[in-house]
């Protein structure tokens, strides 16, 4: 027993003080297996959850590190009854395994004959099931492999996936030599992915994950689709193939709501993949429209249900996520881990920032608070009303006049959920605002003159959350937000992370209304960079001058 920062509980509960001088690195060991559920000021909580375990163990993580690591920073004896379930947990992953037989084509085998007969008698696994090869083999019919996967997770045994993956049609692709070089965490990513042959990498805002997507496409050297969250997204993703392979213009087609084109490499937004027409997912054929050799998901956390559905009749195809966080507010994890992969690669973002690939950042909370009016118009609103009259009030208006005075000449992102008080900003302040009504070629236009400094205060809705690569931003305040969302909290960090060329830390400030749901959405918010290392200093807006 030590005096260590970590208090490990029999529930998988995980409590971690952060003031000890070791909190930071007992974070760092626990993150591959605890999500943290709670970050107050001094005591965060953390939970060992089983799809955190097997992922854990999926990326070559074993039962013994993870007791280890429980072991060395436990300020108390840790529960004999948790470390054998942390065993028995991860022993769970690949006692199933998903291969191709020479004769039989696709089997589901086991090392553990009970778990076999278990899951065969469970009425969903019946219809996906051909017939018994012998007592540890029985056929799988292909159409099913997906679906398979999800419904074994769903009774917690995780099948391996050693079934392998068609080529696909062949095209050439190859890294540019034009004077730049993949950095070797990059390498890395894409080593790990080819080696399991499919799954996800998990890199912070900032770090080129679209580099690691073009040099897995150089080891495929195939036909690839890419599926991106919005038009301006795939404009980026093509500009930078075109600069960083040898793919020319006309091998890159843009497949979304403006254009159709199907080429050897293929960039279609998730809008369009999931738009109906009479009834009907009219564009979802994009998956069988050529023979594709790999399949690439830009922020795969925020994948679509129908997106989903499809995936899981093309597990043959190479599949590859990226993202910045696993988490999903819709709680589809699972389905990420069982139909794209488990997590293959994952860095810390505070070991991104020690390492200079992304720019240090300093979180801070500004609490307001509503005028007399505002709190009696809150207090008798029905509670679908009161997120909103918290978030637009104009009190945050104030606030962000104040910080851009103290932030005069930075580049700033003033980022919001609501229309209407990001146009009283931009009416305020003077200052351009970006919203899902822009034009594709006005945001562009608009975005280049932020990245060149002729405009230093951009406005900007959700639509901003994703893929926009705005390198000079050094500041963002965030005025109102998706409710809770984790996964959009530090999507918006990473609108800054990019390494400015002086050095400079980057600030993100939240602006939250206190004594309402504002500040219980905000301490949800934050839990995700919590985990990764960011503390919120918060302070008062009358103190800001």
């Amino acid at each position: 027993m030590t005096n260590g920062p970590l208090i490990v509980q029999s529930d998988r509960t995980l409590l971690l003080e952060i003031d000890h001088p070791m909190a930071d690195e007992a974070r760092k060991a626990i993150a591959p297996f605890a999500e943290l559920e709670r970050a107050p000021e001094h005591i965060h909580t953390y939970r060992i959850t089983s799809l955190a375990l097997w992922n854990a163990r999926a990326a070559g993580h074993d039962a013994e590190q993870v007791v280890d690591a429980l072991i060395k920073y436990a300020r108390y004896a840790v529960p004999n009854a948790l470390l054998i379930d942390i065993a028995d947990q991860m022993g769970r992953y690949g006692r199933l395994k998903l291969e191709n037989h020479p004769v039989h084509g696709l089997i589901l085998t086991t090392t553990d004959k009970p778990v076999l007969e278990e899951v065969l008698r469970n009425k969903k696994i019946v219809p996906m099931m051909g017939k018994r090869v012998d007592n540890e083999t029985v056929i799988v019919f292909p159409s099913e492999r997906g679906a398979l996967k999800q419904a074994l997770l769903k009774l917690g045994w995780p099948a391996e996936d050693f079934a392998g993956y068609v080529d696909g049609e062949a095209h050439p692709i190859e890294l540019a030599e034009n004077g730049w070089a993949i950095r070797p965490y990059q390498n890395h990513a894409v080593d790990s992915f080819w080696h399991g042959g499919s799954g996800v990498v998990v890199l912070p805002c900032g770090a080129g994950k679209t580099i690691v997507g073009a040099a897995a496409m150089a080891k495929a050297k195939a036909t690839t689709l890419i599926l991106v969250t919005n038009t301006v997204s795939a404009r980026q993703w093509r500009e930078e193939l075109l600069n960083r392979t040898s793919l020319t213009e006309e091998e890159i087609g843009e497949y979304s709501g403006s254009k159709k084109e199907i080429k050897p490499v293929t960039i279609a937004t998730y809008q369009v993949m999931t738009t109906k027409k009479k009834g009907e997912y009219a564009h979802l054929d994009l998956f069988d429209a050529r023979d594709w050799g790999l399949i690439i998901y830009d922020e795969v956390h925020l994948l679509p249900a129908p997106v989903f559905r499809f995936t899981a009749d093309i597990q043959a195809r190479r599949r590859l996520g990226l993202t910045a966080t696993l988490v999903r507010e819709d709680g589809r994890e699972g389905d990420v881990f069982s139909l794209i992969g488990p997590k293959r690669f994952d860095v810390p973002w505070k070991e991104m920032q020690n390492q200079g690939y992304i720019a240090p950042a300093e979180c801070v909370e500004i609490r307001v608070t509503l005028s007399e009016d505002e709190r009696l118009n809150y207090a008798v609103s029905e509670d679908d009303s009161k997120y909103r009259i918290a978030a637009i009030t104009p009190e945050k208006i104030k606030t962000v006049e104040k910080l851009l005075a103290k932030h005069e000449g930075e580049q700033i992102l003033v980022i919001g959920q609501y229309l209407e008080q990001l146009h009283r900003l931009s009416d305020d302040l003077k200052a351009p605002l970006i919203t899902g009504e822009t034009p594709i070629k006005e945001r562009q236009e608009l975005y280049e003159m932020f990245r060149q400094g002729e405009i230093n205060v951009l406005i900007v809705s959700k639509v901003a959350n994703f893929s926009i690569d705005l390198p000079e931003a050094t500041i963002a305040i965030q005025v109102s937000g998706t409710f809770g969302s984790r996964q959009e909290e530090a999507q918006r960090l990473g609108r800054i992370l990019r390494p400015k060329k002086d050095g400079r830390t980057a600030t993100f400030y939240t602006v939250v209304t206190r004594d309402t749901v504002d500040a219980e959405f905000a301490a949800h918010r934050q839990r995700f960079l919590a985990e990764q290392g960011y503390a919120y200093q918060i302070m008062d807006s009358t103190d800001l001058f």
